[in-house]
């Protein structure tokens, strides 16, 4: 019976041996075997694996991507128009070795407090760097200033046994004692704009009245001198006309001549004239003459001095009121 019990307790050792020297490795995984704290092997492949009992220890640590947010962080850019920058980055624990060498027994905890250090040196040297303005911040330049932040982040995480995949910044903003100042000169900037629009427009429509203006002066210009010419011509068939017939007859020319005269004298409301009973202006109404009305001269002259010619176009029908 003791040696059963002797063997059964061999057994139980064997197995508390046989379990405490196997270990999985997860493929999401990657491990490390220390043995009194010095990495004696490394394990990458996911799978089952052996180590010393009671001697050796396993550590495991994740492999998948990870991120990391930082704090909000106030930056300076070139126009010196502070800003507040959060960002976040994507990285991995590309070698484990190194990794446990870097941070010791801290692992993730202490690496990501280090790394988070280097992402915000980085960040604030490339955005306050010469030449990056808030403005080239706020753009589409954005990326380039992201990948920049990404590549020397690499440069300095990789001492750690990290490779940062990416970096992002989540948000811009300006700080709350400077958005009154930056509305307001926004507000400013669009007023300005507006301004130089309705001058422009304005311009634009002076332009376009000048131009009518001046398309309306050569219209009426152009009616008025072929008005003139038009006139002119028919001045000159009239006067043609008169001249013939003064040529037929001119006597009777003289008489309608007188007539018009009388016509355009007493026009109106003026139907009174004081002049001398022996004025020729009322040559052919004198009625006490001998001869009658056929004594009279061949041209008056008061008619034709008083009259112009272009008033001579009145009708024969015309009445005639004296006093």
């Amino acid at each position: 019976m003791r040696k059963i019990y002797v063997l059964l307790g061999v057994a139980v050792l064997a197995l508390v041996v046989l379990f405490s020297s196997i270990f999985v490795v997860d493929e999401r995984e990657k491990a490390l075997v220390l043995q009194f704290g010095q990495i004696q092997r490394v394990k990458e492949e996911p799978g089952l694996a052996f180590k010393i009992p009671f001697i050796q220890d396993v550590v495991r640590y994740d492999d998948r991507i990870l991120s990391l947010d930082t704090d909000p962080i106030e930056v300076t850019p070139s126009d010196d128009r502070r800003l507040i920058v959060d960002a976040f980055a994507r990285y991995r624990i590309q070698n484990v070795e190194q990794f446990r060498r870097a941070v010791g027994v801290g692992g993730i905890r202490s690496a990501e407090g280090r790394l988070t250090a280097i992402l915000i040196a980085q960040t604030r040297a490339v955005l306050g760097s010469d030449g990056v303005t808030s403005n080239t911040i706020l753009s589409e330049d954005r990326s380039e200033l992201m990948t920049r932040i990404r590549d020397q982040a690499r440069l300095r995480a990789a001492n750690l046994g990290l490779e940062v995949i990416d970096v992002r910044l989540k948000q811009t903003a300006l700080p709350d004692q400077n958005l009154a100042a930056t509305f307001e000169r926004m507000r400013a900037e669009r007023e300005r704009e507006a301004t130089d629009e309705r001058a422009r427009g304005e311009e634009a429509a002076q332009r376009v009245r000048a131009q009518a203006d001046r398309t309306v002066v050569e219209l009426v210009s152009e009616a008025e001198r072929e008005a003139n010419i038009t006139r002119g011509e028919a001045d000159a068939t009239r006067n043609g006309i008169f001249a013939e017939a003064f040529g037929a007859d001119q006597d009777f020319f003289a008489f309608y001549r007188s007539l018009a005269a009388y016509e355009t004298s007493l026009q109106g409301e003026n139907s009174t004239m004081i002049l001398s009973p022996d004025s020729e202006f009322f040559e052919y109404l004198k009625t006490d003459s001998p001869e009658g009305a056929t004594n009279r001269p061949a041209e008056p002259q008061a008619a034709a001095a008083t009259v112009d010619e272009e008033t001579s176009d009145a009708g024969e029908g015309s009445a005639t009121e004296t006093n």
